[in-house]
């Protein structure tokens, strides 16, 4: 897969940029609704992808391998999809060829998380919609063949 593939895969939904947290006890993993200082809140993309780790020194450049060791993705994730040998959804930009389904999915971040700027402690906006898969993201029905 060529860069341009690998990076096509991300479905802009903007989970994988919402602050998570571990509890150093218990290896727990706990989800916020807090986004990146970068996240878009109408959109659920980077403002400055390019630059993003100049902003933002701990943000990750995802690769095969990496997805591979993470356990941070949220299941809907099309990096962690492909790494278990799964295929995308129907709702993915690259299958249903609309930007716009990935919001109609109830996937997208965008208008459902709370700025870094205004959050305060991350403690206080665990929540754990982000490791979910929306009902409307969910597969979508086998058709029976008529006839």
């Amino acid at each position: 897969m060529t860069d341009a593939e690998w990076e096509s895969l991300c479905d802009g939904c903007g989970r994988c940029c919402l602050h998570k947290l571990r509890n150093e006890t218990t290896d727990a993993l706990y989800f916020t609704e807090v986004g990146c200082r970068l996240l878009d809140g109408q959109t659920a993309r980077c403002t400055n992808y390019p630059e993003r780790r100049r902003f933002v020194p701990d943000c990750m450049r995802l690769t095969p391998e990496l997805v591979r060791e993470i356990d941070w993705l949220p299941p809907t994730c099309a990096y962690r999809l492909v790494a278990e040998g799964r295929d995308l959804a129907w709702w993915h930009p690259l299958v249903s060829g609309r930007a716009e389904s990935v919001a109609e999915a109830g996937v997208s971040v965008a208008g459902r998380f709370v700025a870094e700027r205004d959050a305060g402690a991350l403690e206080e906006h665990v929540v754990a919609w982000p490791g979910r898969i929306p009902p409307g993201a969910r597969p979508l029905p086998k058709r029976r063949r008529q006839g």
